[in-house]
């Protein structure tokens, strides 16, 4: 699985400044803006994946449990399918936005 496409929209926005990491506590106090966050979020997502890959890889070798890569890669699922969720809402919500306009 290729998440190079997911890799590229991290760099939309001002986000270079976002980090590796999935934003922790309150995010809303934390000063950073929308494009950061959203850019952690991204990164958090691609890294997940890209560990789901790397465990699967392992385990096809023999050098991972088969635990590790059964969790690795139910981990990754779960991060695909709340990123499909959340494109779902933003197409939907752009297609609402456009019935208004008319």
């Amino acid at each position: 699985m290729d998440v190079s496409a997911l890799s590229s929209i991290h760099g939309l926005g001002s986000s270079a400044s976002a980090t590796a990491a999935a934003p922790t506590g309150n995010v809303s106090g934390s000063g950073g803006s929308f494009t950061d966050v959203l850019g952690q979020i991204i990164s958090a997502g691609v890294n997940t994946m890209q560990a789901g890959e790397a465990a699967a890889i392992q385990g096809m070798s023999g050098a991972a449990s088969p635990f590790k890569v059964v969790e690795a890669v139910m981990s990754a699922q779960r991060t695909l399918q709340e990123g499909l969720a959340i494109r779902d809402k933003v197409v939907s919500a752009y297609q609402e936005i456009a019935r208004m306009a008319m």
